[in-house]
């Protein structure tokens, strides 16, 4: 093999095998580690359900071993949580928090194969003796880390060229965000409970053609030097729905109200017509489905023609026990006489899956 052409003249060219890669986490926290340990050999607790390369995942913590050979020692298995009857290339780590801050751990771990519904896990994490007099178990308490590398496949690309000129990621979303902060060249004002919201109408109309339609059109305020008042919304909800209309992202929130405060803002969403925020809020509620919330979700679902969010519902009721979880629920009973087309459909959708 020749490096140089007949005529003389040298070509080349460079290529690289990379795998495409999603990567995440999810950190359990054993509070009351005590109590735990009553729970039988092969007997487990299990995490809330977590994303990671858009697969669902769960871990198992079994305080006496998943199995009789394990008894003195505390099992973590992780799971594959979904309906995709299809297996998970991954590369995975369950360690304790601070030794999943040292990278090199994790990068020497081998990819496994996770069949459908199957899990991995350390049969063998650690001796419940040895966790008793360790640095890591504080208050009763420790605290796992589960780093996953889905491995989607390998595929073959050409190298890419030097870089010279280094072209920052867009900024426009923070200038958007510092204008709706600092009301400069504000034109409209809104008032909401007993908070005023100052804006523009040029940039709530570019992006909800109900605020356009308000603002300019047929339907536009007859004193457009009124303040608009909206009585039907918090002020906490408007204000998250400015940030996105100026900045494209929803504003961060405590865990713990971060179900109930994407509800309303699923609601508001809908009334601007702001579709991709409401199908981001979709999204999460999808997260928030469980036996206690499943009844008002589906409601609002249906309320508001959100048909993934319907759908990942009526997936969460095709297990037997969840159906018979949900049933037995008081929402389940305001549900069936509120929206009787919903339990139809549902009935439906169970007929067929016998």
């Amino acid at each position: 093999m020749s490096l140089t052409d007949d005529d003389g003249q040298t070509s080349g060219s460079a290529s690289e095998i990379v795998a495409d890669t999603a990567s995440g986490y999810h950190v359990l926290k054993i509070s009351g580690y005590s109590r735990t340990k009553a729970t039988p050999t092969g007997e487990f607790l299990k995490s809330r359900p977590f994303y990671v390369g858009g697969r669902r995942w769960h871990l198992d913590y079994y305080p006496n071993g998943d199995k009789s050979e394990n008894a003195d020692w505390i099992s973590m298995i992780l799971r594959l949580d979904d309906a995709l009857e299809k297996e998970a290339k991954a590369q995975c780590q369950i360690c304790f928090v601070d030794e999943a801050k040292n990278p090199a751990l994790f990068l020497s771990v081998a990819a496994v194969t996770i069949p459908a519904r199957g899990g991995w896990g350390r049969f063998r994490f650690i001796k419940r003796e040895d966790l008793e007099k360790s640095k890591y178990l504080k208050d009763d308490s420790f605290t796992v880390c589960c780093n996953i590398v889905l491995i989607n496949d390998f595929r073959a690309v050409d190298n890419e060229p030097p870089v010279f000129v280094s072209v920052p990621p867009s900024n426009l979303h923070r200038h958007f965000g510092d204008l709706i902060q600092t009301e400069k060249g504000a034109d409209v004002v809104f008032h909401v409970g007993s908070e005023r919201f100052a804006a523009h109408r040029c940039v709530l109309a570019a992006r909800s053609p109900v605020f356009s339609a308000e603002l300019f059109g047929s339907m536009k305020e007859s004193d457009t030097a009124e303040a608009i008042r909206i009585d039907d919304m918090e002020a906490q909800v408007f204000k998250a729905l400015l940030h996105f209309v100026y900045t494209d992202s929803l504003p961060k929130t405590k865990r713990e109200e971060e179900n109930v405060i994407s509800q309303h803002l699923l609601v508001a969403a809908d009334r601007y017509n702001l579709e991709r925020m409401k199908l981001i809020l979709e999204d999460k509620l999808c997260k928030y489905i469980e036996v206690g919330t499943l009844a008002t979700i589906l409601a609002l679902a249906e309320q508001h023609q959100c048909h993934g969010l319907k759908k990942a519902c009526f997936h969460f009721l095709s297990s037997p026990g969840n159906l018979r979880a949900v049933v037995a629920t008081d929402g389940y009973k305001s549900l069936k006489t509120s929206y009787p087309a919903i339990v139809e459909e549902l009935l439906v959708m169970l007929s067929n899956l016998v």
